[in-house]
């Protein structure tokens, strides 16, 4: 009975923070609402759209990951996606989205959009086309499914709880300062850097965070002991389909609008998704007589990942270029850490880290200036005579690498004097969805 008033308590607290932010963001957002702009409707429909469907990726990720666990995992396995949306989602409005995309320097945003002050329905800065809580909303999705990511490397042994506050810190000090450093006005975008959904900002950023992660937290006990198969291969098809679903928004979308260079990207991400799990097929059945379902989903994937730098700045063939480059490096680079002693237990190194440190360099290479007429930023690659932009594309893919392994490591560093991040040892044995939800996937027969 002594447990009810201090819920109460808590409760009433909880109630009056967001009372007060509630109040502060109010003020800027009556001063926009009488705005005399209107958006374009076809390019905010568009980016709605977009958002939906980069949100869908997330629990897309969750059940492609979810199906190369053990039945014992599955749950929790979902859930470190589903809660990184949770706990990310938040975050974002209240002060990540101000730090990746708010006036500030070359390195890190400022607090004008604090608590989503400024940030209303008139012309997105960075999309005048559409408004800017339109544009807020659909960089949300991005900063969600990042760290999601991670999740990846160190599933089966992680703790849940702080694996979330991991994704909390990571989504402020490292995802906002890259996505500001290429997106937002800062460093590498004034270099010339190009990424065009993310290449840099997502899939290396989490890639090598999840290296980090997969060295700190240690390997499974069972790696190399026993077979670690996936349980459910048809919940992993069900995500990659979703994921390469999902991908057209997230591609196509960053476009910021609906017209010539969102069908740019819609049509090189299909190509180069096709292309990729072609490969990666092909490679299986040179190398086992046998084409896999596991290694078709890995195979879209990597293409997926690949051309997400590239998306809006190729041409189809390029695409198609990109999709096949990405697939061969990745499938050896998976094939290499299956025999190593790295326990990067769903390859979100070896797929995302590896795959889109290749897709943005790749983009210097293929990158054509005939595009210049509808992406402004698009600039010649290699093949053009543009040297100076593979350059330009390794050492933003470097400089990104070297943060994140940094700051990632002290930040699980911290978490783990703190809290421990891996469960002990029964915890692993009975598995993580009886020992930290107290729930069971399938029953108790299957337990």
């Amino acid at each position: 009975m002594q447990l009810i008033p201090s819920i109460r308590l808590t409760m009433s607290r909880l109630i009056l923070c967001l009372a007060s932010i509630a109040a502060l963001a109010a003020p800027a957002l009556a001063q926009q609402s009488n705005a005399t702009w209107k958006p374009d409707t076809g390019d905010t429909a568009w980016i709605l759209v977009s958002a939906a469907l980069v949100l869908l990726m997330t629990p897309a990720l969750a059940f492609f990951y979810g199906g190369m666990v053990r039945r014992k995992n599955v749950l929790n396995t979902l859930l470190l996606s589903f809660g990184a949306a949770a706990v990310v989602g938040v975050a974002w409005v209240v002060v990540g989205y101000s730090l990746a995309f708010a006036p500030g320097n070359d390195f890190i945003g400022g607090f004008h959009y604090l608590f989503l002050n400024n940030v209303g329905y008139d012309a997105a800065p960075l999309a005048p086309t559409i408004p800017h809580q339109a544009f807020m909303i659909y960089q949300c999705m991005f900063a969600i499914i990042t760290p999601a990511l991670i999740s990846g490397a160190v599933v089966e042994r992680v703790k849940f709880k702080p694996f979330l506050i991991f994704c909390l810190l990571w989504s402020l000090l490292v995802y906002a300062p890259v996505a500001h450093w290429v997106w937002g006005g800062g460093w590498l975008g004034k270099l010339g850097a190009l990424d065009f959904a993310g290449g840099a900002v997502v899939h290396v950023n989490a890639g090598f965070a999840a290296l980090v992660a997969a060295l700190i937290v240690g390997r499974r006990r069972d790696h190399q002991v026993m077979p670690l198969r996936p349980h459910n291969l048809p919940f992993t098809l069900l995500g990659a389909g979703l994921l390469w679903f999902g991908w057209f928004g997230f591609n196509a979308g960053s476009a910021l609008s609906s017209g010539q260079l969102a069908t740019v990207a819609f049509v090189n991400t299909n190509i180069a998704a096709a292309a990729a799990m072609l490969v990666w097929m092909v490679l299986d059945h040179l190398a086992r007589r046998e084409v896999t379902a596991l290694g078709a989903a890995s195979g879209a994937v990597a293409g997926l990942v690949g051309i997400t730098p590239a998306a809006g700045f190729v041409s189809p063939m390029s695409a198609l270029a990109v999709g096949a480059i990405t697939a061969l490096v990745c499938y050896y680079s998976a094939n290499w850490r299956a025999k190593s002693t790295l326990d990067d237990s769903l390859d979100a190194f070896a797929v995302h880290g590896v795959g889109g440190a290749c897709g943005a360099i790749l983009t210097g290479i293929f990158a054509t200036a005939a595009l210049k007429g509808i992406n402004p930023i698009a600039s010649a690659g290699l093949l053009e005579g543009g040297i100076q932009q593979v350059g330009i594309q390794i050492l933003g893919v470097v400089v990104v690498i070297a943060y994140t392994m940094i700051v990632s490591f002290i930040l699980f560093k911290i978490l783990d004097r703190i809290w421990g991040l891996r469960v002990d040892e029964e915890c692993e044995h009975r598995g993580l969805d009886i020992s930290t939800h107290g729930e069971d996937a399938y029953g108790e027969s299957f337990a």
